[in-house]
């Protein structure tokens, strides 16, 4: 098989970029890469599988790193090994069990209401800051308190 130049700098570029994102320190937020990814008792393919996650963009915390395999957190608590190439470094959290949680048009307790948002529904998130974080649901965004979200630590910022 034959490769452009341009196509080869593109691989490059992206491997480096990955090879980046390994070299965090722990612990860090990731996501699922993938619609189908597998959690592991240790950190290799001969262990055996505990949990097949399907579902993209499922938020996790990374625990530790061993070679290419994470030492992963799920929204649940469950604890596995992970093949790094199912992570993205895209941020999303989840929201927490209980009521709906309003996503609110600005990040303040007195902005106009946009939705509420269920238990267990996953959102990208954009940017996070003095407890609130800017969230896209499918086609719909706002703003979520970080309190009601699971995938962003208590005092972070996220740019």
């Amino acid at each position: 098989m034959m490769l452009r130049k341009g196509a080869l700098t593109v691989v490059a570029l992206s491997l480096a970029a990955s090879a980046a994102a390994q070299d965090k320190p722990v612990p860090y937020w990731a996501s699922l890469a993938s619609g189908e990814a597998m959690m592991r008792t240790g950190p290799a393919r001969t262990y055996p599988g505990i949990w097949l996650y399907k579902r993209r963009d499922l938020p996790v915390r990374v625990l530790k790193r061993y070679e290419s395999w994470r030492l992963i957190q799920d929204p649940d608590g469950t604890k596995g090994w992970m093949l790094s190439t199912m992570l993205s470094d895209r941020r999303s959290a989840i929201v927490k069990p209980g009521e709906p949680r309003p996503i609110l048009s600005q990040p303040s307790d007195g902005a106009k209401l946009r939705y509420r948002a269920q238990a267990g529904v996953v959102g990208k998130i954009e940017k996070c800051s003095s407890g609130w974080c800017h969230i896209q649901i499918g086609k719909r965004d706002g703003y979520i308190r970080v309190a009601d979200i699971w995938g962003v630590a208590p005092d972070e910022v996220v740019d």
